[in-house]
C-alpha cells in the first residue's frame, strides 16, 4: 500500500477533503442540522411524506402539506425547493429544510416539495442539475391529476408553481427554470422564483466547483455560474424573481450581479432585489431574529401577492 495514500491531496473546507488515494471525507458543516422523520407535526399541523422520484437514480423528495389549508375544491400553489450545501451537502430531510418549508407551508398556504438531488463529488456535477430538472419533469407529469403521487394530484395547483432555493439550491433553481423554458416544459406554470443568497461561484470556490464539475469551463465561461453567457436566459420559464442577498455574505456580489443580469437581459419577467443588513449567508435557516422574520415575511408576500 502506498504510504502516501492517506495524505490529503485537496482540502476544500468547510465542505470536504480529498485524499491521495481518491477517498473523499466530508466535514460536518453544522452540528445543529439533523435528520427529521416524516409524519405529522402536531405543533404546526404540517404533514410530510417521502417519495421516490426516480427508482433508477434513487432521487427522492419530501412533500410538505397542511391539510387544514386545503379543501375539496381548492388546490394550493406548489413550492418546489432545492436545498443548499455547496452541491455536496444538505438534504430535504434535515432540520434546515424542514423548518423553512414547514413555515412556508403554514404562512403562504402552499404545498411544498423538496428535491433530494444526488450530491457531489461522489456524483460529479452536472448530475445534481440533471436530477433537479428530471424532478421538475416528474412533477409536471402530475398535470391533470394523473401522476404517481396522490398528494400532488389532489392538492397541488401546477398552474401556480414557485421555485425556491438557497445558496447552491438557488443556482440549481435558476438553471431548472431556464431549462424548463428552453425545453418548453408543459404541465406546469412557474409563477415566480425565490433566489436566496445564491451561489454563482467566486474565486474562493472556483477550484472546488471545477473539482466537483470536471466539465466546467470556470467562473466566467460556465453558464451555470455566469447566467449572462447563457443564450437561453431570455427563455427562462418564470414570471417574476425575488433575489435575496445578505450584506455580510461573501456571495453577495455575485447575487447582485445576477439581479443586474436579469434586469439587463431580454427575459420578459420582473426582478426585485432585497438585502438583509448585518447578516451572513443563509442566516434565516439558523436564526429566528427580527431580520430572519423580515426575510421570511418577504418570501411569503412574494408568493401570496398574486
Amino acid at each position: 500500500m502506498d504510504p502516501d495514500a492517506s495524505e490529503v491531496a485537496r482540502d476544500f473546507r468547510p465542505f470536504f477533503r480529498v485524499y491521495k488515494d481518491g477517498r473523499v471525507e466530508k466535514y460536518k458543516l453544522f452540528d445543529q442540522v439533523k435528520p427529521v422523520p416524516a409524519g405529522l407535526d402536531p405543533a404546526t399541523g404540517v404533514e410530510t411524506k417521502d417519495v421516490v422520484v426516480s427508482p433508477e437514480t434513487g432521487v427522492s423528495a419530501r412533500i410538505f402539506f397542511a391539510r387544514k389549508a386545503s379543501g375539496p375544491d381548492r388546490k394550493l400553489p406548489l413550492l418546489v425547493h432545492y436545498h443548499g450545501g455547496g452541491f455536496c451537502a444538505g438534504s430535504p430531510f434535515d432540520t434546515a429544510s424542514h423548518g423553512l418549508l414547514s413555515t412556508m407551508v403554514t404562512r403562504a398556504g402552499v404545498v411544498a416539495i423538496s428535491i433530494g438531488y444526488r450530491l457531489a463529488p461522489e456524483n460529479p456535477l452536472p448530475i445534481a442539475y440533471e436530477d433537479s430538472f428530471e424532478a421538475l419533469k416528474w412533477i409536471a407529469g402530475h398535470s391533470g391529476g394523473s401522476g404517481p403521487e396522490p398528494w400532488l394530484n389532489q392538492y397541488a395547483d401546477l398552474g401556480r408553481v414557485f421555485i425556491v432555493g438557497e445558496s447552491a439550491g438557488a443556482n440549481i433553481g435558476h438553471y431548472v427554470a431556464v431549462r424548463a423554458g428552453a425545453a418548453g416544459l408543459a404541465g406546469i406554470r412557474i409563477k415566480g422564483m425565490l433566489i436566496v443568497h445564491p451561489f454563482f461561484g467566486g474565486k474562493e470556490t472556483d477550484e472546488m466547483y471545477k473539482f466537483m464539475c470536471p466539465t466546467s469551463s470556470g467562473l466566467d465561461d460556465d453558464l451555470k455560474l455566469n447566467p449572462a453567457v447563457d443564450p437561453d436566459l431570455p427563455k427562462m420559464a418564470c414570471e417574476k424573481v425575488l433575489v435575496c442577498v445578505a450584506e455580510k455574505d461573501w456571495l453577495r456580489g455575485r447575487g447582485v450581479k445576477y439581479y443586474d443580469t436579469l434586469c439587463g437581459s431580454e427575459w420578459k419577467g420582473k426582478a426585485e432585489l432585497v438585502e438583509a443588513k448585518d447578516e451572513g449567508h443563509c442566516f434565516h435557516l439558523f436564526s429566528k431574529n427580527e431580520r430572519a422574520e423580515q426575510l421570511i415575511k418577504k418570501m411569503v408576500d412574494f408568493i401570496t401577492e398574486d
